[in-house]
Parts: structure tokens; sequence; C-alpha cells
């Protein structure tokens, strides 16, 4: 698949990203946005809208015009790293070496880049190595030592920051104590340090050593004193380290605004630097993120592109100052739909310094696909001509269109699996999900597509804040919510399956989780996202043979409810307007629909416009596996007992249970059974029967055009990607 997939227009020579760096693919000059102080672009979305995709279509399409570096910040190779020597390392610092390594070299306009700020803080940490001897320390920062200068020919130094090369300086001022015993942490050893930058550090480089190390929380403008108390913030750990560690990453940022700044750098670099954090919703990337905007918040500024990822919708609960969410003010945002980018500017009033850090973010709205572009990828991977022209094809089209909601990651997943696969004319769209597929490069056998996507929407994205001990089961919890509708039947389910756990997770907690994970909400469903829902209900009916645990759920939700009903509880305001409505609902889908006909054709009479609204409301379910004879129960071609009322009920609500699925076509034909039947019960004789011809044709005309019967948030997501 193309990687550039939905994204075209962002990473097009006019695309946003152009003028962010200001310049294009090509090499050519864009404007820039925001001017001289851009915000941090956050991309937002949850697993499987293609966050990541983008900023590896950012990288490869831009990184050879203009410098970009990309971090993976959920990598565990920086604290790994970072393990064998604590005291003096760490994941982010391991970050910030990577970036500052990849900009040494980098061979584009302008060539490479100089990190002499950068040298002085690392270097300082280094006396946290080992035992702290000289040579321990010595060894420790000469890792640092290339980025210190901007190296040309055979080692020759460029640039006035330091007088001459510095490469084994550091050895040789620190050799002078060898011998000695210290003192875990030595001052001495410290002390030889700063003199060994100090001495070398040339005038200008000795003025910035003072303005930006003397600016170090509680230095009062001494530089020595800056990196002592760096260097022992660093040791301390916790969040002393991690004042330390986002200095650290100020002065990375200095270096890179200083090589754009010079007379030398004015005439030769062109565009902006960029820094990518795929997975920035990680501990680390959190951290680099809360560093770069509480720094720019207190007036420091720097030319350097920030671009990370952010699953909540929100961009993240740390922008906002710990406001509750009805109650913080959103970020500025970007959706590529509505055209050009919006403006932008930091605040400037009083009391802009304490403004939340949401303040300086700018939030990009990760697209869903169309439906051309979703069709177009279909249609790209079928490997057969088309029968009956096309009738698979567009059968297949629909199905992908409806399981993903246009989340481009399962668009490419089930497209893939379904390039051979034929839809039965009479098919669940969840049949697809059955379909083998072999990822690119994997040797592994084929597996059918609903497990690649679980692990990969699922268990490949856990939620940064799910406690260890529920890593295992968070899957198979999720699966049994899938057929909760909200907190409070998802809570008896949750008691049920964890039952036995020392630990538990409630309904608030798996819904705040879930939020953080950029999983959408929905006010009828307790899985809010239709596609995550339908991948769950299928592995739940394939959990245990027959069904056993679909209706094992369903059982134990239609039971409580029924206990509640019989208790004369009244409604908890949940997601139906009343305990049997709720009771009929899981009644309805494990078994119990004679039951329920039975029910709807009683409470029918005196109350047509409440009756449908309960009866929309218990038949808004999935239907289990096997054998589907809904359609031929709806035409009336299945033989059923009773009254003239009750047979014609017993038909509307299989017609119905259809249309609230979505998971099959219902179009013309379905539209005209509801049609037909709301029109039978109209001219019966009981009380209000004629108050449902309104009914028939509002419900037949939605049903046409594949259109909710009753409209929540997920059905309506799903029916603007039609």
């Amino acid at each position: 698949m193309c990687e550039e997939l939905g994204f075209e227009r962002l990473v097009g020579e006019e695309g946003f990203f152009a003028r962010l760096f200001g310049r294009a693919p090509s090499g050519a000059g864009r404007d820039l946005l925001y001017g001289p102080d851009p915000p941090v672009v956050l991309l937002t979305g949850g697993p499987g809208m293609g966050k990541g995709r983008l900023l590896r279509a950012v990288r490869d399409r831009f990184a050879a015009k203009v410098p970009v570096i990309h971090l993976d910040c959920a990598s565990p190779v920086y604290a790994d790293r970072a393990d064998p020597e604590p005291g003096a390392r760490s994941a982010a610092t391991e970050a910030l070496v990577e970036v500052a390594h990849r900009l040494r070299t980098w061979q584009g306009t302008g060539g490479s880049f100089a990190f002499p700020r950068l040298f002085a803080g690392l270097a300082m940490t280094a006396t946290g190595v080992g035992d702290g001897t000289p040579e321990d320390v010595a060894t420790e920062a000469e890792r640092y030592e290339e980025f210190a200068q901007r190296l040309r020919l055979r080692g020759l130094g460029a640039g006035d920051f330091w007088r001459g090369v510095l490469h084994g300086t550091t050895r040789n001022l620190l050799t002078t104590l060898s011998g000695q015993v210290f003192d875990p942490y030595s001052a001495a050893v410290s002390n030889a340090l700063l003199d060994a930058l100090f001495e070398r550090a040339a005038p200008r480089g000795k003025a910035e050593l003072q303005r930006l190390y003397g600016a170090y929380p509680g230095a009062a403008g001494q530089p020595r004193i800056g990196l002592r108390i760096l260097a022992a913030d660093f040791r301390a750990g916790g969040e002393a380290r991690e004042v330390a560690e986002g200095f650290l990453f100020r002065a990375l940022r200095e270096d890179l605004e200083a090589a754009y700044a010079s007379p030398v750098g004015w005439l030769r670099r062109v565009g902006r630097p960029g820094l990518l954090l795929d997975h920035a919703e990680s501990p680390l990337g959190e951290q680099l993120l809360r560093a770069v905007l509480t720094d720019r918040r207190g007036g420091q500024r720097d030319r350097v592109v920030i671009v990370g990822t952010a699953r909540r919708a929100d961009g993240g609960a740390f922008l906002h100052g710990g406001l509750p969410p009805e109650e913080a003010i959103p970020p500025a945002e970007y959706r590529p739909a509505d055209g050009s980018p919006p403006a932008w500017s930091r605040r400037t009033d009083e009391g802009a310094d304490r403004a939340p850090l949401a303040d300086g973010v700018l939030l990009l709205r990760m697209p869903l696909l169309t439906g051309d572009q979703l069709r177009r990828e279909t249609v790209r991977r079928q490997q057969h001509a088309e029968p009956e022209g096309g009738t698979n094809r567009r059968r297949i089209d629909a199905a992908v269109a409806r399981l993903s909601g246009g989340r481009p990651h399962t668009v490419i997943r089930l497209a893939a699996a379904a390039a051979a696969f034929r839809m039965p004319a009479d098919a669940n769209d969840r049949d697809i999900l059955e379909a083998p597929l072999r990822l690119p490069g994997d040797n592994a056998p084929e597996r059918p597509v609903t497990d690649v996507l679980l692990r990969e929407l699922i268990l490949d994205q856990l939620p940064v804040r799910l406690p260890t001990e529920h890593h295992a089961h968070w899957l198979d919890l999720l699966t049994h919510l899938s057929v909760a509708h909200d907190t409070e039947c998802a809570d008896v389910l949750l008691r049920h399956h964890q039952s036995g756990h020392l630990h538990h997770l409630t309904a608030h907690h798996v819904t705040r989780l879930l939020t953080d994970t950029g999983w959408p909400a929905c006010e009828r469903h307790f899985i809010g996202d239709f596609g995550l829902r339908q991948l769950l209900v299928h592995r739940l009916y394939g959990l245990l043979p027959e069904g056993a645990a679909w209706y094992a759920d369903h059982h134990l939700l239609r039971d409580h409810y029924a206990r509640r009903e019989a208790g004369g509880e009244a409604p908890s305001g949940g997601a139906f307007r009343s305990l049997t409505a709720h009771r009929m609902n899981h009644h309805l889908v494990s078994g119990g629909a004679d039951d329920v006909v039975t029910h709807l054709a009683a409470t029918l009479p005196g109350r047509p416009l409440e009756w449908c609204a309960e009866l929309l409301e218990i038949a808004q379910a999935p239907y289990p596996g096997g054998a589907d004879a809904r359609r031929e129960r709806a035409q009336g071609l299945v033989a059923a007992e009773g009254t003239p009322l009750r047979r014609t009920v017993d038909q509307l609500l299989h017609a119905v249970w259809l249309c609230e699925e979505r998971t099959r076509p219902t179009g013309k034909e379905t539209a005209r059974t509801l049609a037909k039947l709301l029109d039978l019960l109209s001219i019966m004789d009981f009380d209000g029967a004629g108050r449902l011809s309104r009914t028939a044709a509002d419900w037949s005309t939605l049903a046409e055009n594949e259109q909710p019967l009753l409209r929540c948030t997920c059905t309506e997501q799903l029916r603007r990607r039609r």
C-alpha cells in the first residue's frame, strides 16, 4: 500500500507540512506557517488512524531537504542504552543523544550540526557514572565529545564556540586526578570537568554557557553553579531529574536555533528542522512534549518543528492543567478536510505564562478515508475479474466500509484479506473477518484477519496507564464488554469476569482507559467504536463452541435486569428508557425472540409512539453467529403462530433488527417490508393504530437510504463514511 494513502494533500508540494517546514519535498521554498514561533503539532486519533504512518511519510518525503528526525518514544532501545549507567544516563538523555548523532551526520543543505551547549550538560551528567572516578567520568564524557563541534575536513574544527578541537580534552584534564581516592560524586572531579569546559571555550562559547546554564533553576546567573545543580538534579532522580532532562532538551533546541540564526546559517540553511515523536503518549514522549511546551510558554523561542502523536482527542490530559474535560479550553485544531490550516498564535495577554500547555498546541485531526479512497483501495486489491457486473466487489466495498468506519489501518487489512474473498449474497459483514491474511514479509501461516486486527489495534496498543496486572486479560475483558450498553451493565460483566482476581477494573476505569487510547465514546454502546465492537462481538461468539460465551454474557445481563425489574427498581438513566427494554434486548439476542414478540404484541395497544421507541431499543443488537433467518421471518416466509397482531409484530421485530444491526445491506426490499408491516398495524383495531402511518413513511425512507432508525454517535459516524 502507498504510504501516503489518505495523506496526499498533507505531504504534497503545497501541503500542510511543506508550509510547516518551509520547504516542499522537491526542495522548493514555501512560505512558513505561524511565523517564528510555531505550535507543537499533535496528530490525534486512536489506534489504526495512521499517526505513525503519517510521521513516516513526512520523514520519507522531507528528510532529504530539511533535517527531520523521527523518534519512536515507545521503543525500549533508549532505556536499554541507559541501563548500564543509570546514574549518568536515562531514556530521555539517550533519545537526545540519538537526535544529536543523526543531525551531526546530516548531509543536506547547510551541512551537519554541532551541539556544544548540549555537550556541556551531558558532560556534567557523566559525573554520575559508576563510582564517579576521573577515569569513569572521562570515559562517559567522551561519548559526547563528537557533538561539541561540527567537523569539516580531517578533524578541523568549525565555528567559534571552542578554541580548537576538543577531542581528548576531557580525558587529558581529568587524568591529572588519576590515582587519587574520591568520594562518590567528588567536587574535585566536577571542578576539573568544569575547568575543561570553560578553559577551552572561546569568548562566544563562554558567553553562551553563561546565558544558558546561568538560567538553570537556582543558578542565579552563574553557569558553573547551574551545571553543578543540573548534575545533582540528574543524580537525584524523580522530578528533579525531569527538570535536568528538560533543560538538556532546551540546550539541544538552542544549538539548532544557533545553527540557523548565525550569519552563515542564515545564508546557507533553509526551512525549519523537525523532530517527529511517534508514540508521544508514552512516558518519554509526554516528558519531551511537556518540556518544550513549558519552555515556550515561559518565553523560550526556537524554530524547531515538533510533531507528536496523541491518542486522546484532547491531545492528552497533561495539556490541560488538571482541569476536567468540560472545563478545559480545547487547543486549536486542524481538520484536513476543511482546507487551509487555521490561524494560530500564542497568547500574549497577562497570565499567558500560566496558561495550560494546550495553549501552545495545534491538534491535527487524523483524517478518515473517504468513500472514494476506500473503494480505490479495495479495488486495487482485487485479484480476479468480478462476475455479475462487480456484485461481489460492491458487497466487499460495503462490508469494508462498515466494519472499518474509514479507519485507515482497518481498511488496509480488510481490503488485503478480502482480495480473493467471495461474500455470500446474504452474508453478514462479519463473515469477512474470517478471511485469511498473511502480512507482508511475514513467514508465519495465514491467520484470520480478525486475529491480526485485534493484535494490532488492542494488544499492540495497550493503554499507557493500564496496570500491568491487567495486561494479560485486557482483550478478554473488552471482548465481554462488547455486549454492554452503559456503565451499569459493563460493571455487571466486569464483576463476573474478574471474580477471583485481586485487582479489579470498574466500568469507570475502562471508560477512562479507552478514552486515553483514543477510542470514541457512544451514548448507547459501551464500546463506542462500531468497527472495534464488531471485531470483539465476532471474537466473543467464537470463544467457546456454539457461541456459549456469547449466550452466557447475554443471559447474565438479562437475569440482572429481570431481578431489578422484579424488585420494582427505577431505571438508572443508562442507554435504555426502561429496565424491561434493557432485559428484552439481551433476551432477544440470546434465544428469546418469541418471548420478546409476546411482550411487544401485548404492550402495543394504546401507546404506539412509545412502543416504537421501545422496539428500536430492543432491536439495537448484533446477531449471533450461525444461520440467519431474520430476512425470511421478516417477510413472513417462516410459519408463525398467534393472532394477526402477534404475527405482524413478529415480522416487524425481525425487519427492524436487520436494519439496526448495521452489518448487512437493507435497501429497498427491507424498506418496503417495514412500510408494509407498519401499514398493516396502522389499520388494525386497537387504540392509536392510525398513528403508525407516519412511522411507516419515516422508517422506510431511512431504511431505503441505509440510514439507522435509532441514531447514536457510532451509527452517525458510520453514516458519514458512506
